[in-house]
């Protein structure tokens, strides 16, 4: 029988991203980590440090302190990690910040404005065509 190839660092790693999120909205004090969305947590093999991804509503200057305000508070998040969790060893947390949304907006505008180009495109396409190019008297 074929084993899973559902890594148990990823199952812990959705956990923590879980746990993190529910520790930053109900325990930290910390105003400057109130508008705080966990989207991912990478976690090694060994299950020793875990990258987790977030994204905020600040602009770049409340950006900069949110994540100044997370590696301060990440001591105590981990803290909190370890009496959730039953592992052996809790893992370093490391906060980066995550630009794969900006990113996919990015893209989908650049998409998006690409399509605008050429809208005689799609109409030529579906001219005289009724049931996929045949008559209905065949």
């Amino acid at each position: 029988m074929a084993k899973a190839t559902y890594k148990r660092a990823a199952r812990v790693a959705d956990q923590i991203r879980m746990e993190v999120a529910d520790i930053l909205m109900r325990k930290a004090k910390d105003p400057r980590i109130g508008s705080v969305t966990v989207t991912d947590v990478e976690l090694t093999n060994d299950l020793r440090l875990a990258r987790v991804y977030v994204t905020t509503l600040q602009e770049d200057d409340g950006e900069s302190d949110v994540l100044a305000g997370l590696a301060k508070a990440s001591g105590f998040i981990r803290a909190e990690l370890g009496r959730r969790l039953s592992l052996r060893y809790t893992p370093d947390l490391v906060f980066k910040k995550d630009v794969s949304g900006p990113r996919g907006d990015r893209i989908l505008s650049f998409l998006e404005g690409l399509g605008a180009k050429r809208p005689n495109a799609q109409s030529r396409g579906n001219e005289g065509s009724v049931g996929g190019g045949r008559h209905a008297d065949d």
